[in-house]
């Protein structure tokens, strides 16, 4: 729920639908596998998977790309709800297209639990 919090505090209005497994849900909507995360939400027509910060979907939702979606693969340490394990890295978050292309979206540090 850390990243649910996380959007919530950016203001953010979220619903959640816990799911037994996601993974129809991702080839639904498109995710590439390689992309995959524990997170897949539909924000405005996008595809946001992963814990990808809020201020990225902000931007992915003022600029409005011609892309799919925005995602941040794997479970970073760092990122918004994996804060408070030791070991952050720098990570990206990736646009991605219907055909499966990628573009580095944004690059973060990791956060520490406040």
């Amino acid at each position: 729920m850390g990243w649910v919090n996380h959007l919530k505090d950016a203001g953010f209005k979220v619903t959640t639908t816990d799911m037994p497994d996601v993974t129809p849900k991702k080839i639904e909507e498109g995710v590439p596998p390689r992309l995959g995360s524990c997170h897949t939400a539909i924000v405005d027509g996008y595809v946001v998977e992963g814990h990808v910060p809020a201020e990225d979907i902000k931007k992915l939702l003022t600029e409005r790309p011609d892309v799919k979606g925005i995602a941040v693969p794997g479970m970073p340490i760092g990122s918004p709800g994996m804060e408070g394990i030791s070991g952050g890295r720098q990570y990206s978050s990736y646009s991605f297209t219907e055909d499966g292309e990628l573009e580095v979206f944004g690059t973060h540090q990791p956060r520490s639990r406040q």
